[in-house]
């Protein structure tokens, strides 16, 4: 029985880790669930799966979370707090740490779990743009095990060599035969939409993802593409490449979720419907597979697969992205920061949808002149570059309102 952490647990990915670990009950038990705000779905997850702990980053919501436990008489043991949920995600009872915590809030907690040597299955991307070195020498150190989630990533990984699986953070892709990681994305819902009609975009359009049902944040970092160069930087440390090993390549049909290139011209692909329950379910049993309540693919359905090159006229934050990854670490920390702060203001309609990219693109041009030449060797340092990020993201953003 593998006793699991749940960072995230009321967002998709939390409720998606929550539905395959029912479906496989005979194999895994929930040991925490830990979440920010949401303290009615979590009273549910409580009552479902009897964890020992729930902890929430708000106070307010740990209130009326514990008053909840108490009304229904459930043994779990609130908590609150980023520390919380450190602990939890370390414990010496946990087996395995589900990372889905979005953004700069989910670093802590996973690499509390990564430090105490857990199996981590990453969903937060953002861990590894905002300290990827950091974070990859942790791993190196701990012995933790590092699973990728994110579907791109997760078929990467799926379609790699055994003997890279085994390390891929650290093993030579080049003398395993491997000469391209060809990353896929949908393109977004504004993939054929007119360019001279982005500055009317709605915050409803750009959540409204044509293949995936997402939170917001990842929604609208889809509709710009910033998604997927967090996920180019991912890729780059999850996989030990360099920049120049990755290509991004649009894919509407989001049923190629992404490919390997071998040096004898093969490229193997892993393919299924887009739904993340495949990865999660990959990556909690893996080696092994368990049932995922996923339908397979019906080839006798598909019309057509279709790629592309991205347009970066149509996608300038995948190309800021691109660029922050051969840049360096300073670089990366900051468009990471900046893009949190400029989609939240995007979803308050207190900027436009052009303005994400101005924003980013700004506030990265300011970090650059006075940190370009900044070591970035110790965490305290990658949390105040975040900071002084933020600072420069909502004072520009402050001044357009």
């Amino acid at each position: 029985m593998q006793r699991i952490t749940v960072l995230g647990s009321t967002g998709s990915i939390g409720t998606s880790t929550l539905d395959v670990i029912a479906r496989n009950a005979d194999a895994y038990q929930v040991f925490a669930l830990v979440a920010g705000r949401n303290w009615r779905l979590m009273a549910k997850q409580c009552t479902q799966f009897l964890p020992q702990y729930a902890v929430m980053q708000c106070p307010d919501a740990a209130k009326q979370l514990e008053a909840e436990i108490t009304r229904l008489g459930i043994s779990t043991k609130v908590l609150c707090g980023q520390q919380a949920a450190a602990d939890v995600a370390s414990d010496d009872n946990v087996d395995a740490v589900m990372a889905a915590i979005v953004g700069a809030a989910g670093l802590l907690p996973t690499l509390a779990a990564i430090k105490a040597g857990k199996r981590v299955l990453l969903a937060n991307k953002e861990s590894l743009v905002m300290s990827g070195e950091l974070f990859i020498n942790a791993v190196k150190q701990s012995g933790a095990t590092l699973l990728p989630i994110d579907s791109e990533h997760n078929a990467i990984f799926q379609a790699m060599p055994a003997s890279v699986q085994e390390h891929c953070y650290s093993a030579n892709l080049k003398q395993h035969g491997v000469s391209k990681i060809l990353l896929t994305g949908s393109g977004g819902p504004f993939r054929t939409r007119d360019l001279s009609t982005f500055a009317n975009i709605s915050v409803d359009e750009a959540v409204a993802h044509p293949n995936w049902d997402m939170g917001q944040k990842i929604s609208v970092d889809s509709a710009t593409m910033m998604n997927k160069g967090l996920e180019f930087i991912e890729a780059k440390w999850l996989f030990n490449a360099e920049p120049s090993d990755i290509q991004v390549i649009i894919h509407p049909q989001s049923i190629i979720h992404s490919m390997v290139q071998y040096t004898d011209g093969s490229v193997l692909a892993q393919m299924g419907n887009p739904d993340m329950r495949t990865p999660i379910a990959h990556a909690l049993a893996f080696p092994k597979r368990i049932e995922a309540g996923v339908e397979p693919l019906d080839f006798t359905n598909m019309l057509d697969f279709s790629f592309n090159a991205p347009d970066f006229e149509r996608y300038p934050n995948l190309k800021l992205a691109i660029d922050a990854c051969s840049e360096g670490q300073y670089a990366t920390t900051t468009i990471n920061a900046a893009n949190e702060v400029s989609v939240a203001a995007f979803l308050a309609k207190k900027i436009s949808f052009l303005d994400i990219y101005k924003i980013n693109a700004q506030v990265l041009d300011k970090i650059a002149k006075s940190h370009k030449q900044l070591k970035i060797n110790d965490l305290d340092i990658i949390l105040q570059l975040d900071s002084e990020a933020r600072h420069y993201a909502t004072n520009m953003i402050a001044g357009s309102c």
